[in-house]
């Protein structure tokens, strides 16, 4: 793989992840440096099997997922159940796949492409 072609695919995934956490009100600088460390560490797991660069968009949603889980609790959360009294975390489908959606498992709804979770949110 041609080094820009992995840039621009990292740089596309990044800004997917960045605007669904503008979506969401979350992009706080300390959240957007998770974006960041999400970025680097999948720059090395592209390099290592380039035939995955379809599917950095959707491996760096979930990596940040998983580091806001941590930090500031589930995210995204789920705009169908949010009246249900049960809320949850929206999960990204395929969880290794092309053109990677915010779904919500419970349901079996597929939510918003990653990337476009404000038109889901009314953002």
């Amino acid at each position: 793989m041609e080094h820009m072609e992995l840039e621009q695919a990292l740089h596309a995934a990044r800004a997917l992840v960045l605007a669904d956490l503008t979506a969401g009100r979350v992009a706080e600088p300390d959240v957007v440096s998770l974006v960041e460390d999400a970025v680097a560490a999948r720059r090395w797991w592209v390099e290592q099997w380039p035939e995955g660069v379809g599917f950095v968009a959707g491996l760096i949603a979930q990596d940040v997922q998983d580091a806001l889980l941590e930090r500031h609790g589930r995210w995204p959360l789920c705009p169908v159940c949010v009246d249900s009294g049960d809320p949850h975390a929206l999960e990204v489908e395929p969880e290794l796949g092309p053109d990677p959606h915010w779904a919500c498992t419970k349901q079996a709804v597929l939510v918003a492409p990653v990337g476009q979770l404000g038109s889901a949110l009314g953002a």
